[in-house]
């Protein structure tokens, strides 16, 4: 099963993908981090989800790119990546990314994330609302993440969208 969570920043979507696959994964379930820890802020982050997880029963993985690539010791009830954004943004822009290529690793990744596991959630942002004119490389890596929401909503047995802390089914049973 995919289920894909999407929202606004600070919207509340990591809290409920982590609910929504601990729901649907009794047991092994993996949490797969995509944020490379640059910065004060990005470090806070990055404590504030450990913290949101704990107690959870996630074995945490820490991995910016190359999902394909990911060799995993197990299969897993449930796995959580979070998130799209960061993940794209890593393959794009980072050394040892796919750079242009990174739709297709993304995508990819995503197929072999769905062999290792039962329920596969991924949290994505929407950042799409602005209407602001960006330097084309940003406005790049925005076409190819609303390419890449729309390619797994297109394959997601569930969409949801957190807005202001409240869930909203998109796609898919209302409550999975």
């Amino acid at each position: 099963m995919l289920i894909l969570v999407t929202g606004g920043a600070a919207s509340g979507k990591s809290a409920h993908a982590e609910r929504l696959l601990c729901d649907c994964a009794p047991s092994s379930r993996l949490y797969l981090a995509t944020m490379q820890p640059f910065g004060a802020a990005a470090q806070a982050r990055i404590a504030r989800h450990r913290a949101l997880r704990e107690g959870k029963g996630f074995e945490t993985v820490e991995q910016p790119f190359d999902l394909a690539g990911l060799a995993l010791t197990q299969h897993y009830d449930g796995i959580l990546l979070e998130d799209l954004g960061n993940l794209l943004a890593n393959e794009m822009f980072a050394p040892g990314g796919a750079g242009d290529a990174a739709f297709g690793s993304i995508l990819a990744g995503m197929t072999h994330l769905q062999d290792c596991c039962e329920t596969l959630v991924v949290v994505t942002d929407e950042i799409f609302a602005d209407g602001m004119d960006y330097p084309p490389e940003t406005a790049r890596y925005i076409r190819d993440l609303a390419a890449l929401n729309r390619a797994l909503a297109s394959r997601a047995d569930a969409v949801y969208e957190s807005v202001c802390g409240i869930l909203l089914p998109l796609k898919g049973e209302e409550s999975i």
